[in-house]
């Protein structure tokens, strides 16, 4: 369907690929992975012809609909929602204009050639329509938005209404209503819940007939969507025939193999360099040592790729807290509305949370979770009840705004040493490695930071910090795989007491023992891990 033949691309000074191959086939469902500037957007970019490739060739049908869902969803302005995501498919509703134009003229008298003619142009307009899915395009917008979690009753909304966030799910919208051949999806779970991101693995699975390429963060749904990983990585890339979790397995392997024949063939350089080195001066060896250095030039040198380096950090044990960490009596909190009124967010919660505890707070997008944890860190007040902080306990608190109280003007070790005063350089850069930022990135100003970054400067600020209780809304937001998987191992041998909200199931499944679930203005508590909150909830089928 869509081929990448030899391709070589640069950047400036910086070669992403070279001689790089790889293919879409009709019906694959491929995840794209590698480290951050490795060139997976650039791959995308080149599939839809925003960039050009600096030697190689890209081969496409002509006939290919190709849709690319981006994190740059530009301008949305004058339309309601329902109607900016059928723009997106103009057209296949230009088509149907045509059709009915063409309909229209039938009716009309004409010679016999000029009806065949008009017949003949019928038949190719309405067979694109059909393959574009022109006859249910209303109805599947209407489907596509309201599993993104954007109901019936926001459909005429005007788009400019809508946050940030909200945007971003109504240009996923766009894309997957244009029903494509190809559909390229760039981090397509960024600002989802988990009940939409169960959603999208659904329609992905079974309404979606195309190919699939596709980048996330999101490991779970990664493993259950795709079936081959392309890694573009060290000026190459390289496909795997499997999920993502076969991928890392298969990788590791590839990597022991290709480590055995570097060793194999330095062993053998060593033997024939010796050789040469011992005999180039005597004449009788001559037309041997001359046959052997032939040989190395003719030999191809394999290259071992850099080792992504995992480095490890011993924090310090936190100051114990007491056993009751925070202890919970018929809380209540409701905003106040613009329109006059209230809207009453969660009431009647009553619990305790207990010292070393791992608790995860669920529910849908607007349940009231993030507005539950700001009561608990006392960024606002209760309408009701009390949250009452235990002895000799330390808060910390993470959200997105708290990126923005960083100082822009100063550099990562700087912030991470305000943190930690009292540390030395070495025990700084080797907490900032630990959340990869390594040599001269240490030294890179807040303000050229990317979001993702900016989180990892955020997260390790709080980790050095004596806290004892984090409370962490939405931690893995922006955060590359890797990067969560850091931020998974502190929190797993973090001493203290952990209380957060994610939507990445394996994140919530390899850390929390309890789990909080806000829902119509209720809070149920379930006493077990994630995997037991799903079946006791009933929501374990929807997960799988």
């Amino acid at each position: 369907m869509i081929h990448l033949t030899n391709i070589s691309k640069q950047h400036g000074s910086q070669v992403l690929f070279q001689n790089a191959s790889c293919q879409i086939l009709p019906g694959s469902r491929g995840g794209l992975v590698g480290p951050n500037g490795a060139g997976k957007t650039t791959i995308f970019r080149l599939i839809t012809g925003e960039e050009q490739a600096d030697a190689g060739e890209i081969s496409c049908s002509k006939k290919t609909v190709i849709g690319y869902f981006s994190q740059d969803v530009g301008e949305m302005a004058g339309r309601s929602a329902l109607a900016e995501v059928m723009a997106a498919s103009a057209k296949t509703m230009a088509l149907g204009a045509e059709i009915q134009a063409m309909e229209a003229a039938m009716c009309e008298p004409m010679s016999d050639e000029a009806l065949a003619e008009l017949l003949a142009r019928y038949g190719d307009a309405q067979e694109e329509f059909e393959h574009r899915g022109g006859y249910d395009l209303e109805s599947r917008a209407q489907a596509v938005l309201t599993g993104l979690g954007i109901g019936p009753d926001a459909h005429q909304r005007p788009v400019e209404s809508f946050s940030g966030g909200w945007k971003m799910r109504i240009a996923l919208a766009r894309i997957l209503t244009l029903n494509p051949d190809v559909l390229l999806l760039d981090e397509p779970t960024n600002h989802l819940d988990v009940e939409s991101i169960i959603w999208l693995e659904n329609w992905l699975s079974t309404e979606f007939k195309g190919a699939l390429l596709m980048t996330s963060h999101d490991r779970d749904f990664m493993n259950r969507i795709v079936t081959r990983i392309i890694e573009v990585a060290n000026r190459s890339v390289t496909t795997y025939s499997g999920n993502y979790d076969f991928y890392l397995r298969e990788r590791e392997i590839r990597r022991e193999q290709l480590l055995a024949s570097y060793q194999r063939q330095q062993e053998m350089l060593a033997k024939e360099e010796e050789f040469i080195a011992r005999f180039a001066a005597r004449a009788s060896h001559a037309a041997q040592v001359q046959s052997r250095v032939k040989k190395l030039e003719k030999i191809e040198r394999i290259e071992l790729p850099p080792e992504q380096r995992s480095i490890r950090f011993s924090f310090s044990e936190p100051p114990r807290s007491g056993d009751d960490v925070v202890r919970i009596e018929n809380l209540g909190k409701v905003w106040p509305l613009p329109e006059g009124g209230e809207h009453p967010v969660f009431s009647g919660v009553s619990g305790l949370i207990r010292r070393g505890e791992k608790i995860a707070v669920v529910g849908v997008n607007g349940a009231g979770k993030s507005t539950f944890l700001k009561v608990l860190a006392g960024n606002t007040a209760p309408s009701a009840g009390s949250a009452v902080i235990g002895a000799n306990v330390h808060v910390g608190y993470f959200s997105q705004h708290s990126m923005e109280v960083l100082d822009p003007k100063k550099s990562v070790f700087e912030t991470v040493q305000d943190a930690m005063p009292q540390a030395g350089v070495g025990v700084i850069r080797n907490l900032c490695a630990a959340f990869l930022f390594c040599g001269d990135d240490v030294d890179k100003r807040i303000d050229k930071l990317s979001g993702g970054e900016k989180s990892r400067v955020v997260l390790a600020t709080l980790l050095a910090q004596p806290l004892n209780f984090l409370i962490l809304d939405e931690p893995t937001n922006h955060l590359d795989i890797q990067s969560r998987e850091i931020l998974l191992e502190a929190l797993r041998n973090f001493a203290g007491t952990v209380v957060l909200v994610s939507h990445d199931r394996h994140f919530l499944r390899s850390l929390v023992n309890r789990v909080f679930e806000v829902d119509h203005g209720e809070m149920r508590t379930y006493e077990g891990d994630y995997a037991y909150y799903l079946q006791k909830s009933g929501r374990e089928m929807c997960a799988a």
